[in-house]
């Protein structure tokens, strides 16, 4: 289900970006309102890449991405988005990540993610080492940090990728209750639409040639 009646949060115009010999955005217009909405497409179509586009991890080509009416690059605080895949953090623990969060997101709240901790039952790993983590519990550290982090924009890759019922259903709630948000919004980039969710926005992309 989709609607879009929300205020917007992010405004894309004129967007340009490609890899070498491959083409992904040409002149992209798109508005991400308030509340949670869907990238998606198939393998290597650029839905990660525009997640970085959005967080300000790669620079477009041509064109203007604005948060909040503002194109300012220390806005980067207000969005939130991070690598389940990425290896940089796995010398430390879960808690000593999520310790050092506030620093960069001023409202971040390490409480809300014990707590979401608890809701993923990634309790009893979180001093542990991430590289002692499964794929699975990694993506629920990142998970937890996502939904504590109280940016304005949240991104989050893949967000069911190799979790156990139980935590599939638990992020789930989590997304229902973000779904008519009036003031931030979560943009989530996946294979196809999540089920069972209202959606805010979609933005389907078409397969890389």
């Amino acid at each position: 289900m989709e609607r879009s009646n929300n205020a917007a949060v992010v405004t894309v115009q004129g967007l340009r970006f490609g890899w070498p010999g491959i083409p992904l955005f040409d002149l992209l217009d798109w508005v991400l309102p308030a509340g949670l909405s869907v990238v998606c497409g198939e393998e290597s179509c650029g839905k990660t890449t525009f997640l970085r586009l959005l967080s300000g991890d790669l620079g477009a080509e041509r064109g203007s991405i604005v948060l909040h009416g503002t194109a300012d690059s220390a806005l980067a605080e207000q969005v939130f988005r991070t690598d389940p895949r990425s290896d940089a953090f796995d010398a430390i623990s879960a808690q000593t990540w999520w310790n050092g969060l506030p620093a960069r997101y001023p409202h971040f709240n390490v409480r809300l993610a014990l707590d979401l901790a608890h809701g993923f039952a990634l309790t009893p790993h979180i001093e542990k080492p991430m590289y002692m983590l499964s794929a699975g519990s990694k993506r629920k550290v990142w998970l937890c940090a996502a939904f504590a982090a109280g940016t304005a924009l949240t991104l989050i890759d893949e967000p069911f990728a190799a979790l156990d019922m139980a935590s599939i259903r638990f992020l789930h709630g989590l997304l229902e209750e973000t779904s008519s948000h009036p003031e931030r919004a979560w943009l989530l980039a996946d294979h196809t639409p999540p089920e069972g969710l209202v959606l805010q926005k979609q933005l389907l992309l078409p397969t890389a040639h």
